[in-house]
């Protein structure tokens, strides 16, 4: 699956332990990982400002994640009811992506009551689960 983490995701899966950094292992050991332009504009500064990442540390992560699928900053917005318009930028490069799920830890988009046809939008956890739950109906190998 293409999936799309949004700038949250990532810099608590890149600046921390836990949750969001199992889920980026998660994808990139077994999804395909897109991203975009305006979450690694915004990836930086908070990095840079929040998690005191240092400059050279951020430059390898922008790097490591250009080996994937960025697209760039979306030509139209989604008409979407959400109130921060970065929050739609990150959508809309989510759909030109063709991601099929967007993780993200904003409620405002999880929450939505009309979503985008084509893309899933969950949570980390909710992620998460989806992928122990597709584990345990795997056949199990014969030995």
């Amino acid at each position: 699956m293409r999936v799309f983490p949004d700038t949250n995701v990532l810099a608590s899966a890149l600046g921390t332990r836990g949750l969001c950094a199992d889920v980026l292992r998660l994808v990139l050991a077994e999804h395909e990982l897109v991203t975009g332009e305006v979450v690694l504009e915004e990836l930086r500064t908070v990095l840079k400002g929040k998690f005191r990442v240092p400059t050279a540390a951020i430059e390898d992560i922008e790097w490591f994640l250009r080996g994937y699928h960025v697209q760039g900053r979306p030509r139209e917005l989604p008409e979407l009811k959400l109130a921060d318009r970065n929050d739609l930028l990150v959508v809309g490069s989510a759909l030109g992506a063709k991601a099929e799920i967007l993780i993200t830890g904003d409620r405002e988009i999880v929450d939505l009551k009309e979503k985008p046809q084509g893309l899933r939008i969950v949570s980390p956890r909710e992620f998460w689960n989806l992928a122990a739950r597709k584990e345990k109906s795997k056949p199990k190998a014969e030995g």
